[in-house]
């Protein structure tokens, strides 16, 4: 094989580091990385840089961290670095033109869907809450559209009817590094075939917002159910209890009837809740300002009478 690939790298949550330490352990030649800059954290509000970063410093690459990678400035230091391809995984800015002309390769993403479905920034989320039982990662030539170029190669892989956001992810950064190195090993054997995406099949998967998380009782139990799980870790699904935000962090959908939104039962046993032709038992949640707690747990320390509705708008009645 011909000696490494001039590569930078661009990517910044624990997502893209698989990939990255692909790239480190194939011996391709980083130039540089590129991730966004340090954020302020907790409760202290320190600085934390991200994962990519911390994975760079330990091999001794060049980190970059431009505020806007459009800046003509930082557009001028890639050109400089004169790289062969550019690689993105989750760097959570759009590249402008400018940058993608760059390498003579181009730039090759790393998307956690099976494009053309779930282009956009929370993919994983939407696919388990939208209830799809496949997913997987593509990789793709970019082009200046929102995940809209040429895909390369495609992994796939089943979504368990359990898993949450947070499993998926953690199986899938591993995928797309396992994607990428195969792209590379096409690329330099001269054998990719890019192939257009049908944007008639595409659908659009927006960033989260808190607000998204809100439980609608009036839904079916299994809607609900993946509403959880896609919602798991962040920003989490909620509903409302004597005026206070209860997250709902683990349910399993049941067969009891009632008022969607209305407390079955709240025992030794569990917590139950009715939903549109059925019910939910909560397994696992959080009120807030409290910890997280299985179901028994919490109701030893917090009394929830059956007949209780648990509201949408912030007001609990019984």
């Amino acid at each position: 094989m011909m000696a490494g690939l001039r590569v930078v790298f661009m990517g910044t949550p624990e997502f893209a580091c698989p990939t990255l330490q692909k790239l480190i352990d194939r011996g391709e030649k980083l130039l540089a990385v590129v991730t966004q800059p340090d954020r302020p954290k907790g409760r202290g509000q320190k600085l934390v840089p991200p994962p990519v970063k911390v994975l760079a410093e330990r091999h001794g690459i060049p980190v970059l961290q431009p505020l806007k990678v459009r800046a003509p400035e930082f557009v001028e230091t890639i050109r400089e670095l004169s790289p062969d391809l550019i690689v993105v995984v989750a760097f959570g800015q759009i590249l402008p033109k400018g940058l993608l002309d760059i390498p003579r390769h181009g730039c090759i993403n790393v998307h956690a869907s099976l494009l053309p479905r779930y282009r956009g920034a929370a993919p994983l989320n939407w696919s388990i809450i939208n209830g799809e039982t496949e997913t997987g990662v593509t990789t793709m030539l970019m082009d200046v559209g929102l995940d809209t170029g040429d895909m390369l190669v495609k992994k796939s892989t089943s979504i368990d009817p359990e898993e949450d956001t947070q499993s998926l992810h953690d199986r899938l950064m591993f995928l797309g590094a396992e994607a990428l190195g195969e792209t590379l090993d096409l690329l330099v054997a001269g054998d990719l075939k890019p192939e257009k995406q049908d944007d008639a099949l595409s659908s659009y998967a927006p960033m989260l917002k808190k607000a998204d998380g809100l439980i609608e009782w009036h839904n079916q139990p299994q809607a609900i159910k993946n509403l959880v799980r896609g919602m798991n870790p962040w920003p989490g699904a909620f509903t409302f209890l004597d005026g206070k935000t209860l997250k709902i962090c683990r349910v399993r959908v049941a067969a009891g009837f009632g008022v969607p939104g209305t407390v079955l039962k709240a025992d030794r046993s569990g917590l139950e809740v009715a939903c549109e032709g059925g019910s939910l038992s909560i397994e696992e949640l959080q009120l807030e300002g409290r910890k997280r707690l299985n179901a028994p747990e919490f109701l030893a320390g917090y009394k929830i009478e059956p007949g209780t509705v648990l509201d949408m708008n912030g007001v609990s009645r019984d």
